[in-house]
């Protein structure tokens, strides 16, 4: 009898910790982001930024443009390297319902702000040199200044032409009832590569900023 009785309570914590293991095991189900994908007031905020780019650049003052262009680039810059060399490489390691939450939170908030930075810091940068007399100077000095402005087009065509689009597929996958999480990895995988070397060009832009302001 107590054979009996032992082999039953064993076999009860048999069945119990396979219930465990079957719940653990389990999917966790991620609930579709709420909200719309396209924030409208966010383009908003977009469209006075560049107006004051606007007036800057109409104003021909040298401070308040050299201010847009600073501003709009470090913000520029800095959100670039976090997220190509902080946030990358977390959310590549982040489960996929902590990657989905940020994913579909990110990119509406970033999906008119990078585009808007891009533009406002190369068009205030173009006038500002164009103003100082930097596209006067002559070979070998105009070298830096030829690198400089093909940085500028070649991030803002790699920004507006592969990141955003990339942004927009990545987060309407993401909000369907079952996104293909794979493919999303491979995306984001691509995205953030392209973003560690746009914000890689950044930074050769400022060292060819600080040779600006040292004199060519």
């Amino acid at each position: 009898m107590a054979a009996v009785e032992t082999a039953s309570v064993e076999t009860a914590e048999v069945e119990t910790a396979a219930v465990e293991a079957g719940r653990a095991a389990a999917p966790i189900p991620v609930a579709a982001p709420d909200g719309p994908l396209l924030r409208w007031h966010y383009l908003g905020y977009s469209a006075a930024a560049l107006l004051v780019m606007a007036a800057a650049i109409a104003s021909h003052d040298r401070w308040l443009l050299n201010f847009v262009h600073v501003i709009a680039g470090a913000l520029w810059t800095g959100i670039d390297l976090f997220m190509g060399f902080v946030l990358g490489p977390i959310l590549r390691r982040a489960a996929p319902a902590a990657r989905r939450e940020i994913i579909t939170s990110l990119v509406p908030r970033t999906l008119f702000l990078m585009p808007t930075l891009s533009i406002v810091t190369g068009t205030a940068g173009y006038f500002l040199a164009r103003d100082l007399g930097f596209l006067e100077v002559t070979w070998p000095q105009f070298a830096w200044v030829a690198v400089a402005l093909a940085l500028v087009v070649a991030m803002t065509i790699l920004g507006i032409g592969w990141l955003l689009p990339t942004n927009l597929r990545v987060c309407i996958e993401l909000r369907q009832p079952d996104p293909d999480f794979a493919r999303i990895a491979g995306m984001m995988r691509r995205f953030f590569l392209a973003v560690a070397v746009q914000g890689t060009m950044q930074v050769l832009t400022i060292v060819i900023m600080a040779r600006f302001v040292a004199g060519l």
